[in-house]
C-alpha cells in the first residue's frame, strides 16, 4: 500500500505476548494520522484482497509466521525476502511509520439495476481503475461530498400505466342497449322454442331409440308399484346408464352458442368474423342429420339428449341459459383484438423453452454393475479419514417407457369454450314430483343443481335467464334454482332488476308479459315448484360484503338508501357487516325502507302533510335541493289533498289564474276538468267562468316551464261546454274542406290556362310533318355528335401525356367542366331533355314561336 513502510519481524518465533506488547507500544508512541483515518475501509479490503491474489500467482513467496509452532516442527529461519502478500492475522506483527501519505481516490461502483441489494456478491459491481502505487501532490481531506441521485427513470419505472377508462354511458345510449337487450331476448327464446319442437320430432326421436337397451328404459321408466326411494334409485340408475352412452356415441366437432357482448367502437365490428368451427346446424334437416350421425355441437348434443329421454318416455325439459347482450352498463365489453401479425410464428415461453433445452440435453444413464468403480476420493485438512468415505453416484432416473396408446378414437376438442352448458336437460322425478338437471357432455353431472352457474370472471358464459320450456311447448324460469346469490348478483343483470324509476317497474312488467304466452296451466305440479323456487329465492343467506347490499330485494344499508329514501322511525336491525376503515354499519330490512319527499313533491302527487306529523330526520337537507334542513315526509305522513269546492259557478283559483290539476283527485269538488285544446275558446263563448288546468310542467334542461291543458269549469255547465267544443270541431272540419276545395279548382283553372295556350300556339302547324323535321333535326345532332368525338380522340392522341393535366385544369379552374377555357361545352346526347319548357327548340331561335 502505498505511504506504508514495514520491518520484517526479528524472530519469527516470538511469544504472542511480546507481540501484543509491541503493537501496543507502537500505538501509545504514534502520533495520530489524519490520512490513515480518511482511508476508507473498503480500500483496505480491497489492497488485501491484491495482496492474497498476488501470494496465490506467485508461489515462491513464503507463508506468513505461524504464531504458533507445532509440536516437533523446527524453527523456521527468516525469510531473507521481502513478503509481498499479508491477511489480517499477518498485518498484527507490523509496525508502521509515520509517513507523508497522498490524498486518497475515492472509490466508486455502478449498479446494474436498483433493485438488487446491498449485499449482493462483488461479481456484479463494476470497479473503476484506482491507481493504488501512483504517488501524487499530497492534498488535504476536502471531507464529504453531496451524492446527487436521480430517481426519475426509477420512479418512472415503478409507476404503474393507468389502463384505457371506459367512457360512460349517456341516457340515450343506455336506453337503447335496454330496447336491444329486449329484441335480443325475444330472439334467445323464440330460437329455444323452436328447437323444442324439433325435440319432439318422430323422426329424431325414431334415430335416437336404439341408443338405450329394453334395461335402461325399464330402469327410467320404474313399476308405480315399487316404494317411492325404490323408484328414485331406479330413475337415477337409468339416466347414469342414457348419459354414459350417449357420451360414448356423441362427438363434439362444432362450436356452441356463447355469451353476446357489447362492442367499445365500430372498428371492432369491421374485422369481426364467426369461428370457422361455428354450429351449423340451421334446419331441421340438419338437426335430423346430426340425430344420425350423432356429431354436432355441444348444444345440440344436449337437445339430442332430450329427444332420447323423450323417446323413452321420460317427461323432459330443455333448459337454455339465454345469453342476450347486457342491459346495464358495468356489462364486460368485447376483448380487443390482438394487433400482431397471424403470420408470425408464436415465440414459445420461457418454461417451454426451458423444457426443450433440459430434452435436448438429457442423458440416459443405465446402472452401473460394479458401484465401486464410480466413487471419489474427497481429502479434507484436519480431517484424515475423509479419503475413505466414497460419495454415491448420482444416477439419472430412469425415463419410463412411452404409455401405449388407447384403442379408442380420439375426440375432437373445442378450444375456448366455457367449461359450464348453455344448454341441458331437466327430467322430472314422479317420485318426488320434482325436477333434476342432467348434463351428460359438459359437466357430466346429475341431480346436482350447482355446477351449471359460470364465474363472473366468464366471458363466455353467464346466468342470468335459465329458462325451461316442456314438452308441450310451456315455459318456466328457472333462473332461482341454478344461481347461487340470485337477488345479490344475478338479479342486477336482468331487465326485471333495473332499479332506475324509470325503467324499474317497466322492466318487470314487460318479463312477465314476455313470458305470458309461454305460462303453464296452474296444476298441482306447477304450484310445487313455484313454491320451490320461492323457498330457494327466500332461503338465500345474507351477502357478506357491502357491494351485494346495493338494490337487494331483501336487506340495504343506510349507505345505498336513495335520495327520496329513508329508514322508519325504530327500523329492525337484521345483522352488521363490516365497512369501510373497520367500522360495522347496520343492516336494515327493505320493508323498512320508505319513499320520503318534500312538501312540494307530495303537493304534485295530490298529498299534503298531515296535521301534527313529524318529519324524518337525516334525509331533508339530501332531498330537498332548495336549502339545508328542508324537511321531507313519508306516505304514512301525509294524506290526499281536498282542493277548495266550486261555490256558484265561480271556480277557485291560484294567484296565477290557474287551477293546479297534477292528479284527477286534484279537481274542486263541483267541477269538471276538460283536457280538450278548444275548452277555453268554449267557455268564453258560453260566457261561463272557468279557470286553466295546470297539469305539470315541461323540463329543458334546469328550467321549467307550466303545462296547460283544458280549463275547469263548474259541472252544471259540462254538457253546454260539450256541445260547443263539438259544434267548434265541425266548423273546423268545413273550413278544412273548403280550404281543399278552392286549392283543387286553383289548379284545375291553370291546367286550363296552359292548355288553351298550347292550342293557340299549334293552329296551323301540320303535326305529321312537324314531327318529320323533328326526327332530322335529332338525327342531324346525333351524326354532330359522333363526328366531335372522333375530333375529341385525334386531338387527345395528338396531346399525349398532357391531355390530362389539361382536362385536370380545365375542371379546377372552370367550376367543374361547366365551360370557359376556349372549349366547346359538353353535350349530353343521352339526356332526353332538350329544354324549350316541353316546346320544340328551333335551331334559328324564336323562343318557341312560329317566326314569319
Amino acid at each position: 500500500m502505498p505511504g506504508r513502510k514495514r520491518s520484517a519481524p526479528t524472530d519469527s518465533i516470538s511469544s504472542s505476548r511480546t507481540t501484543r506488547a509491541t503493537r501496543s507500544s507502537s500505538r501509545r508512541t504514534a502520533p495520530k494520522n489524519d490520512g490513515n483515518d480518511a482511508i476508507p475501509d473498503l480500500v483496505k479490503e480491497m489492497v488485501v484482497e491484491v495482496r492474497r491474489g498476488q501470494k496465490t500467482e506467485d508461489p515462491d513467496i513464503p507463508e506468513p509466521p505461524r504464531k504458533r509452532k507445532r509440536p516437533g516442527e523446527k524453527p523456521a529461519k527468516p525469510s531473507k525476502e521481502k513478503d509481498t502478500g499479508d491477511d489480517s492475522n499477518g498485518e498484527q506483527d507490523i509496525e508502521f511509520e509515520d509517513v507523508p501519505i497522498p490524498a486518497p481516490t475515492i472509490q466508486t461502483m455502478v449498479r446494474d439495476t436498483d433493485e438488487e441489494d446491498d449485499d449482493d456478491d462483488d461479481d456484479d459491481i463494476q470497479f473503476e481503475d484506482v491507481n493504488i502505487n501512483g504517488t501524487g501532490a499530497t492534498s488535504r481531506y476536502e471531507g464529504p461530498k453531496t451524492l446527487d441521485l436521480d430517481l426519475t427513470a426509477h420512479m418512472a419505472a415503478l409507476t404503474q400505466k393507468k389502463g384505457d377508462r371506459r367512457k360512460a354511458l349517456g341516457r340515450e345510449e343506455k336506453d337503447r342497449r335496454i330496447e336491444t337487450h329486449k329484441v335480443h331476448l325475444l330472439c334467445l327464446l323464440a330460437h329455444v322454442e323452436l328447437r323444442n319442437r324439433w325435440c319432439n320430432d318422430p323422426k329424431v326421436q325414431g334415430a335416437l331409440r336404439p341408443l338405450l337397451s329394453q334395461k335402461t328404459v325399464g330402469f327410467l321408466l320404474p313399476r308405480a308399484s315399487l316404494n317411492q326411494f325404490s323408484r328414485t334409485e331406479s330413475f337415477k340408475r337409468g339416466l347414469s346408464e342414457a348419459k354414459e352412452v350417449f357420451k360414448t356415441r356423441f362427438e363434439i366437432t362444432e362450436r356452441g352458442l356463447r355469451r353476446a357482448l357489447w362492442a367499445e367502437n365500430l372498428d371492432q365490428l369491421k374485422d369481426y368474423k364467426l369461428p370457422p368451427d361455428t354450429d351449423t346446424t340451421r334446419s331441421k334437416a340438419d338437426f335430423l342429420k346430426a340425430a344420425q350421425t350423432l356429431t354436432g355441437s355441444r348444444d345440440v348434443g344436449a337437445q339430442l339428449f332430450c329427444a332420447l329421454l323423450r323417446s323413452a318416455g321420460v317427461e323432459a325439459r330443455l333448459v337454455c341459459s339465454l345469453q342476450p347482450l347486457a342491459c346495464v352498463p358495468g356489462a364486460p365489453a368485447m376483448p380487443k383484438q390482438s394487433t400482431q401479425n397471424p403470420l408470425k410464428p408464436k415465440q414459445p415461453s420461457k418454461a417451454e423453452q426451458y423444457l426443450a433445452a433440459m430434452a435436448k440435453h438429457e442423458t440416459k444413464f443405465s446402472p452401473s454393475p460394479s458401484p465401486g468403480n464410480t466413487t471419489i476420493p474427497r481429502s479434507r485438512l484436519g480431517h484424515p479419514d475423509a479419503t475413505a468415505y466414497n460419495i454415491p453416484p448420482l444416477l439419472a432416473p430412469l425415463v419410463a417407457p412411452p404409455p401405449t396408446p388407447a384403442t379408442k378414437i380420439p375426440i375432437k376438442k373445442i378450444k375456448n369454450e366455457s367449461p359450464h352448458p348453455v344448454y341441458w336437460v331437466e327430467v322430472l322425478d314422479h317420485a318426488h314430483q320434482k325436477y333434476h338437471p342432467v348434463d351428460p357432455l359438459v359437466t357430466f353431472s346429475q341431480f346436482n343443481t350447482r355446477v351449471f352457474e359460470p364465474p363472473s370472471s366468464d366471458l363466455l358464459n353467464s346466468l342470468t335467464y335459465a329458462v325451461g320450456l316442456n314438452p308441450d311447448g310451456t315455459c318456466v324460469d328457472v333462473t332461482r334454482r341454478y344461481a347461487k346469490a340470485y337477488n345479490s348478483k344475478t338479479r342486477r343483470w336482468r331487465i326485471d332488476g333495473l332499479v332506475s324509476s324509470r325503467n324499474g317497474i317497466k322492466g318487470e312488467r314487460w318479463l312477465r308479459s314476455a313470458l305470458r304466452r309461454y305460462q303453464p296451466l296452474m296444476s298441482d305440479l306447477v304450484q310445487i315448484e313455484m313454491n320451490e323456487l320461492r323457498a330457494v329465492e327466500l332461503g338465500e343467506p345474507m351477502p357478506r360484503n357491502v357491494g351485494d347490499f346495493k338494490d337487494h330485494p331483501v336487506y340495504a344499508l343506510e349507505r345505498h338508501l336513495r335520495r327520496d329514501e329513508v329508514l322508519v322511525r325504530g327500523a329492525e336491525v337484521s345483522g352488521t357487516v363490516a365497512g369501510g376503515g373497520g367500522r360495522l354499519e347496520r343492516i336494515y330490512r327493505r320493508r323498512d325502507v320508505r319513499v320520503a319527499r318534500t312538501r312540494e313533491r307530495w303537493y304534485r302527487l295530490g298529498r299534503v302533510g298531515r296535521l301534527g306529523s313529524d318529519d324524518e330526520e337525516g334525509e331533508g337537507e339530501k332531498d330537498g335541493g332548495e336549502g339545508s334542513g328542508n324537511p321531507v315526509y313519508i306516505e304514512s305522513q301525509t294524506e290526499v289533498y281536498v282542493p277548495p269546492p266550486v261555490v256558484n259557478g265561480r271556480v277557485p283559483k291560484n294567484k296565477f289564474g290557474n287551477v293546479d290539476v297534477y292528479v284527477p283527485s286534484m279537481v274542486p269538488k263541483g267541477g269538471v276538468h276538460l283536457p280538450h285544446e278548444k275548452a277555453r275558446q268554449a267557455a268564453f263563448i258560453l260566457g261561463v267562468d272557468y279557470a286553466p288546468a295546470l297539469t305539470g310542467f315541461e323540463f329543458r334542461g334546469r328550467q321549467g316551464t307550466a303545462v296547460l291543458r283544458g280549463v275547469v269549469v263548474a259541472e252544471e255547465c259540462r254538457e253546454g261546454m260539450e256541445a260547443v267544443i263539438q259544434g267548434l270541431e265541425d266548423v273546423e272540419v268545413e273550413e278544412g274542406e273548403e280550404r281543399k276545395r278552392r286549392e283543387v279548382l286553383r289548379l284545375w283553372r291553370r291546367m286550363l290556362k296552359g292548355l288553351r295556350i298550347r292550342e293557340r300556339i299549334m293552329e296551323g302547324v301540320d303535326e305529321v310533318a312537324e314531327a318529320e323535321a323533328a326526327e332530322v333535326r335529332n338525327a342531324e345532332m346525333m351524326g354532330k355528335g359522333k363526328e366531335r368525338e372522333v375530333e375529341m380522340r385525334e386531338f387527345d392522341a395528338a396531346a399525349g401525356p398532357y391531355a390530362d393535366d389539361d382536362e385536370d385544369d380545365d375542371d379546377d379552374e372552370g367550376g367543374g367542366g361547366g365551360g370557359g377555357g376556349g372549349f366547346f361545352p359538353p353535350t349530353n346526347l343521352d339526356s332526353d331533355d332538350e329544354g324549350g319548357g316541353g316546346f320544340v327548340v328551333e335551331e334559328d331561335g324564336g323562343g318557341g314561336f312560329l317566326i314569319e
